[in-house]
């Protein structure tokens, strides 16, 4: 039987990627994004074993009919990549940021990966061999914090601090919960002179969302090494 991966902001970019890749090995994938267009334009370009879904990471209803979906069509789920982001305030200081950035950034860096994880964590308990990847950012490590986009790097070290404590909640019901740091990609968000391919970028993901049981958890990875927070 196939496993159910879903992947957050999965119309483009990484996310469109990881869910491509999670498709290719036999999974089946519910792509998301805020756009029930995109989404569907995605999963049928990606084929038979993805199903689109619209989502909004930060809004609680949304996660629930998402997640009422979920239960509906499949009972379970093995596998929650979140990758949704926004990045807003790039090139400047933290002095000069907009209070109204900073709040969204977090809503959704942040806020959206605590809501949807605790959201589906009964059904990730329920399979016994859960995966939460938590898509986060070099610039979220607070050992080589600098002043580059300040919302967004503070949203992405918070996002340690949830990743480590889910990973305590939930694992002991064998569901494994880790962060992932893909570095410079070429998406939009990253633009076009990154350095990395989406799939250089998704590999350390994919690798975190099909990892055996007894694996790490509780850690935060690039190219699949452990980096520290």
């Amino acid at each position: 039987m196939s496993r159910v991966a879903l992947v957050t902001g999965s119309s483009r970019g990484i996310g469109r990627e990881v869910a491509r890749q999670l498709a290719a090995r036999g999974d089946r994938v519910i792509v998301t994004s805020r756009s029930a267009e995109a989404a569907a334009k995605t999963a049928s370009a990606i084929g038979s074993l993805a199903v689109a879904h619209a989502l909004e990471t930060s809004d609680p209803k949304s996660v629930d009919a998402i997640a009422r979906f979920v239960e509906k069509e499949f009972g379970t789920l093995a596998v929650l990549v979140n990758n949704a982001a926004i990045l807003l305030d790039e090139g400047r200081d933290i002095d000069q940021v907009e209070p109204r950035e900073f709040e969204e950034t977090w809503r959704v860096n942040t806020f959206g990966p605590f809501l949807m994880t605790r959201r589906f964590a009964p059904l990730l308990r329920k399979g016994g061999h859960g995966r939460v990847v938590n898509v986060s950012s070099g610039a979220g490590q607070l050992s080589k914090m600098s002043g580059y986009a300040p919302s967004y790097s503070t949203s992405k070290a918070a996002l340690s601090a949830v990743t480590i404590l889910f990973a305590n909640a939930l694992r002991r019901d064998g569901v494994l919960v880790n962060s992932a740091a893909p570095g410079w990609v070429r998406t939009d968000m990253g633009g076009r002179s990154a350095t990395r391919s989406v799939e250089e970028g998704a590999d350390t993901i994919v690798w975190l969302a099909t990892l055996p049981d007894g694996g790490p958890t509780a850690g935060f990875f690039h190219d699949r090494r452990p980096i520290a927070w």
